[in-house]
């Protein structure tokens, strides 16, 4: 397929039988997930697949997950399909967990970096399902924004980044959940954790005793850190998100967790010395924490979560967007609450530790 000199943005359900032929075409379509944008080609076309990697820029060695709408889609994919493949599909498909299977010779090496496993997922959003039903292909479908740049929750923030880059952008609305899959490796023993995401660990381990927890973030540790570093894994990626810095506005991202009595001290620590050096602040934190920081002067950028929800399922969902909105208000720090690492709080840490390069504190 040529490429596009425009990016089409249609509405659901009228878009989805054009989006179905350009994937059956080699086309980019981007389309909504329960957890973020995907950005879709036919897992089976190594030329669309590759197209995929120039569109957003992406290193090539950084596998890309498979979506699937049935069971019936897998089996074509994967060399065996264990026994603990099926009693997690049965219990979190569909849904964010993306599983990391051995893969078939049907499957493009762009598509797994050169690895000889595959990482497949049945998302659970009717548009995405749909769509994949239509083009009768499974679709490789990173996130659908430019490489280290905030995952897209929105089609507005997908023509942001790829407009004139993709044939298609199918706009379903805001995504739900917010962060990315989990990433589990079941050719691994025990099984692991290489990615925390939608499904977490705990919920795992209800079904598989022994699954290991994913390492930490760079940063994300009971000490806190300082050090600038990228939060990337080196060596081979074996799975999407960990190997380079994500998920990172233009501004610089500091992030503090703990006690919120010292967080909220910490964070007006960082703000007051940011703006003393002239800089323009953003700060995302709980209501509480707010109230507490609500005096702050001199150009900060205050942006205060809703009362009622709970601030870890609301950050999670929230995060992206909001980074991408200080951007648009051009703060040059952003100042974030962090959360537990329990729970979702494992995905949403690791997201914050790699969109603050490592500057994260634990207090």
């Amino acid at each position: 397929m040529k490429e596009p000199t425009s990016t089409r943005l249609l509405k659901v359900p009228e878009g989805l039988d054009v989006a179905a032929e350009a994937l059956r075409h080699g086309g980019l379509v981007a389309f909504p997930t329960e957890t973020v944008y995907g950005l879709g080609a036919n897992a089976t076309d190594e030329a669309a697949v590759k197209r995929i990697f120039a569109a957003k820029g992406r290193p090539v060695d950084n596998p890309i997950i498979v979506h699937v709408s049935d069971l019936v889609q897998v089996a074509p994919l994967v060399r065996n399909y264990p026994a603990a493949a099926g009693q997690l599909a049965e219990r979190f498909w569909p849904g964010p967990l993306t599983l990391v299977l051995p893969r078939s010779g049907l499957v493009p090496d762009v598509v797994t970096g050169g690895l000889d496993t595959v990482a497949i997922r049945m998302p659970d959003h009717p548009v995405a399902r749909e769509l994949i039903r239509r083009a009768g292909v499974p679709v490789a479908a990173p996130s659908a924004n430019l490489s280290g740049r905030p995952s897209p929750t929105r089609a507005e923030d997908v023509m942001e980044d790829l407009a004139g880059r993709i044939e298609v952008v199918l706009d379903g609305g805001p995504t739900g959940i917010g962060v990315e899959s989990t990433v589990l490796d079941l050719t691994a023993d025990p099984p692991a954790i290489l990615r925390p995401g939608g499904v977490t660990w705990e919920q795992l381990r209800s079904v598989l005793q022994g699954v290991r927890p994913a390492p930490a973030a760079a940063g994300s540790g009971a000490g806190g850190s300082d050090t600038g570093g990228s939060g990337a894994e080196s060596g081979p990626a074996r799975s999407p998100g960990t190997k380079y810095t994500h998920y990172a506005p233009r501004a610089r991202v500091e992030v503090v967790a703990g006690d919120p009595t010292r967080v909220g001290r910490r964070l007006r620590e960082l703000a007051q010395g940011h703006l003393k050096a002239g800089r323009r602040v953003a700060l995302l934190c709980a209501p509480s924490t707010f109230r507490g920081l609500a005096d702050l002067g001199g150009g900060t950028v205050l942006r205060r979560v809703l009362d009622g929800l709970d601030y870890k399922v609301l950050l999670a969902a929230e995060v992206y967007s909001q980074l991408r909105e200080f951007d648009r208000q051009g703060a040059e720090v952003v100042l974030i609450e962090g959360v537990s690492t329990s729970g979702l709080g494992a995905a949403v840490m690791d997201r914050l530790g790699r969109a603050a390069a490592g500057r994260v504190w634990r207090v």
